[in-house]
């Protein structure tokens, strides 16, 4: 996978997790194993095991493997996977910028973002998902007409909280059930990820931004999307929930001429290139 950083450095890298999913989604015996990995009651399984202490002799491994940094993280002992998983970073470490016209991103993850034409299709690696599809009602997405989709990828080695990207009034949540399927790259060429993943969307409306609809896909062992409230006003970088255990994928809808995003997004969209954001950096400015 090729991703961009804010500074313009490339990477290119292949993680322990690509070549698990690589295996499992392009090989014969892969898609055997994979078919109960994406039954509910496996994700419900492995989610009393990684919220149970016999998970936790996972941690230090994991840490390892993926090269995580500990040390923007609030200090503790973690007592089951999903605690560590679900761990909290310090305030310093994901500055919010404050600044009225800035839209900023709701999570840590890497960045592609699709212009929302006439046909309100956009593009998730090579594969096309109408927002109709996507939100399960056309004349919702007829809303975003013209506007964008913002779609950040986190992977395992993120943070996976989540906060609002503007001030506004949110409605309440609104969920679509689906199969429970990663959001890995490598997954996209052969199974159509948004039209089977669990999937929960609220409603953002801004004095900036227009109305702004915030999703958040679950993927495989993912058995919860976890948000904290409910309709009311809230606050640009209040936090709005986390993800459990898996790779998760946060996307903004964008309505007609209400933003202009970073064109580097949009450069690196285009060449396939994804780009890393952290929470509270700027996507864009209000138009």
């Amino acid at each position: 996978m090729r991703y961009q950083e804010l500074d313009g450095t490339i990477h290119e890298e292949e993680t322990f997790q690509d070549k698990l999913l690589k295996t499992l989604y392009t090989t014969f015996w892969g898609r055997v194993i994979l078919k109960p990995l994406v039954a509910p009651w496996f994700s419900k399984l492995s989610g009393r095991f990684l919220d149970s202490r016999l998970s936790s002799w996972i941690i230090k491994p994991f840490i390892r493997r993926n090269h995580i940094d500990m040390s923007p993280y609030q200090k503790k002992t973690y007592r089951s996977y999903n605690e560590f998983f679900t761990r909290e970073i310090r305030k310093s470490r994901r500055a919010i910028d404050d600044r009225q016209e800035v839209l900023v991103s709701p999570c840590d993850g890497k960045v592609s973002v699709y212009p929302l034409d006439d046909h309100a299709c956009f593009s998730v690696k090579n594969t096309m998902y109408s927002t109709k599809q996507l939100l399960e009602s056309e004349k919702l997405a007829r809303r975003f007409l013209g506007g964008y989709a913002v779609v950040i990828r986190l992977s395992v080695e993120d943070y996976h909280h989540y906060c609002y990207p503007a001030s506004g009034y949110r409605s309440n949540s609104y969920y679509i059930p689906g199969k429970f399927h990663t959001v890995n790259p490598i997954a996209v060429e052969t199974v159509p990820v948004y039209k089977q993943n669990a999937r929960e969307y609220t409603l953002l409306k801004t004095k900036e931004f227009g109305t702004i609809l915030q999703m958040e896909v679950g993927a495989l062992m993912v058995g919860k999307i976890c948000n904290l409230s409910g309709e009311g006003k809230v606050k640009k970088g209040q936090e709005k929930g986390y993800f459990e255990f898996g790779g998760s994928t946060v996307i903004l809808l964008l309505q007609k001429d209400k933003v202009v995003l970073r064109e580097q997004f949009l450069r690196n969209t285009k060449k396939g290139i994804e780009t890393k954001i952290q929470m509270g950096q700027e996507l864009g400015k209000s138009q």
